[in-house]
């Protein structure tokens, strides 16, 4: 993995591939490891950075304030610092979250926007009664030894069907988990609500999501697909939270279709532009 300071705190990443840039940002409590499948597959075409956000994998703990904003205006720069320019970005659960307030604080660095098993922050997408258990829960989990935090999660993160391979996979991810960043997201997702962003977007926006998700089940997808103009929502039948891993390739073609779709629509407005400006 390389690495790179932004705003004092080192950020380490997985880059592959060439073309048009494509950030992942990966599910709390995991880290860019969770991207492999996506890594592999998509950087023949395109050119794919996984994160490590702050408080995960090999990237620094961030400060014990640190609120949503900040880890946004941190991707920011992170994306700048490679020089990425508009990259179409991908979140998973609370990296869809990181998605939006992206979007929100820099609403022009997002060439489109993929959500995966994705929240309008807890407070935004969840009752307040199940905001304060997941909360009061996060608190905790951090204090688990490794192995016991990683069983603790695994169950609500797959579906009963998932493959073995893979899920234990998912709980060697787990136990690399930082208590101290652990903390700082849960109460800094815990306060967002992301809701009042959704209807400004106008990027095109995919939406992806198992319906046997028990964190982000399918009425939170139903909320941000209808609050999203022109937003795409596609379901996975038997498939859990963790979407991009359980149904790889199915996931993976949507966000090619997605992306190409995306990328053809640019080519189209500048070739209209190109004959607008020059008609002869």
């Amino acid at each position: 993995m390389d690495e790179v300071r932004v705003g004092g705190l080192r950020i380490a990443y997985e880059r592959a591939g060439e073309g048009p840039p494509l950030v992942l940002l990966h599910g709390w409590p995991l880290n860019s490891r969770e991207w492999r499948r996506q890594i592999d597959d998509l950087s023949d075409e395109f050119t794919v950075v996984a994160w490590d956000t702050p408080g995960c994998g090999r990237s620094s703990d961030p400060p014990e304030t640190f609120g949503l904003s900040d880890y946004a205006d941190h991707l920011a720069g992170f994306i700048d610092a490679l020089g990425l320019g508009r990259p179409h970005v991908a979140g998973l659960s609370f990296g869809g979250g990181l998605a939006l307030e992206l979007y929100r604080r820099h609403p022009t660095v997002p060439r489109s926007l993929i959500l995966a098993s994705a929240y309008a922050g807890w407070a935004g997408s969840l009752p307040a009664e199940v905001v304060e258990q997941r909360l009061r829960r996060s608190r905790w989990e951090s204090e688990l030894p490794p192995d016991e935090f990683a069983r603790t999660w695994i169950a609500t993160l797959v579906a009963e069907s998932a493959p073995a391979e893979m899920t234990a996979e998912l709980v060697a991810i787990l136990s690399e988990f930082h208590p101290a960043g652990y903390r700082t997201w849960g109460r800094a997702f815990a306060e967002a609500d992301l809701r009042d962003v959704l209807p400004r977007i106008d990027v095109p926006t995919l939406l992806l999501y198992g319906d046997k998700d028990v964190r982000a089940p399918l009425a939170v997808a139903r909320q941000l697909h209808a609050s999203i103009p022109a937003s795409k929502l596609v379901v996975f039948p038997g498939v859990g939270h963790m979407v991009d891993a359980e149904a790889p390739e199915r996931f993976n073609a949507e966000v090619r279709e997605f992306l190409r779709s995306v990328e053809s629509q640019a080519d189209g407005t500048k070739v209209r532009r190109l004959l607008a400006a020059d008609p002869g």
